[in-house]
C-alpha cells in the first residue's frame, strides 16, 4: 500500500514505529525496482517494434524484384531472401506467441505503429507511477530519518542522565 493510499485511509506514517517504517521503505524500494524493470522491458519492446517498421520501410518498400535481402528472425539471426515484389507487397507480422500473419506493408506498418503507441501510453503510466513511488519513498525515508535521529538524541540524553 502506498503512502498516498495510507494517507487517504487516514493512516499517518509519522505514527508508525521505526521497524514498520523500515519495512514500508523496503517494500516501496522493491516496488520501485519492479516498475523500473518493467519500464526498461517496455522500452526494449518499443525499440523492437520501431525496428520492424524501419525494416519494412528500408527492406521491402521501394525494392526491385529479386533484389537480395536479409530478413531478421531475431536480433542476431538473419536469413537471405529474394522478395518477389508486387504492387502490394506483403510481409509476415509476428502478432504474438509465435503466430505470424501475412499483411500488406502499409497494414504491417500501421499494426506496428499501433503497438508503439500502446507502449508509449503504458510507459507514460509507468513513469507517473515511478514518480509517485519516488515521492512516497522520499517521504518515508524523511520520516524514518527523523525518528532514528530523535531516538538517538533521546537515547543519548537518557544515557548521560544515568551516568551522572
Amino acid at each position: 500500500m502506498s503512502t498516498q493510499q495510507q494517507q487517504q485511509q487516514g493512516l499517518d506514517i509519522t505514527t508508525l514505529p521505526v521497524q514498520q517504517l523500515s519495512q514500508l521503505q523496503q517494500r516501496l524500494s522493491q516496488e520501485l525496482e519492479h516498475l523500473s524493470n518493467s519500464h526498461a522491458r517496455l522500452r526494449a519492446a518499443q525499440a523492437r517494434f520501431k525496428d520492424c517498421i524501419r525494416s519494412i520501410r528500408d527492406g521491402v518498400e521501394g525494392r526491385k524484384e529479386n533484389t537480395p535481402l536479409l530478413i531478421p528472425l531475431t536480433t542476431s539471426l538473419y536469413v537471405p531472401a529474394r522478395p518477389t515484389i508486387s504492387s502490394h507487397p506483403t510481409v509476415l507480422v509476428d502478432v504474438g506467441t509465435g503466430y505470424f500473419v501475412s499483411k500488406r506493408t502499409p497494414d504491417a506498418i500501421k499494426f506496428y505503429n499501433g503497438k508503439v503507441d500502446d507502449l508509449t501510453r503504458n510507459l507514460g503510466d509507468i513513469e507517473r507511477a515511478v514518480g509517485t513511488k519516488n515521492g512516497d519513498l522520499r517521504m518515508v525515508e524523511e520520516v524514518l530519518r527523523g525518528k532514528v535521529l530523535s531516538e538517538q538524541q533521546g537515547g543519548g540524553q537518557g544515557q548521560k542522565k544515568e551516568g551522572d
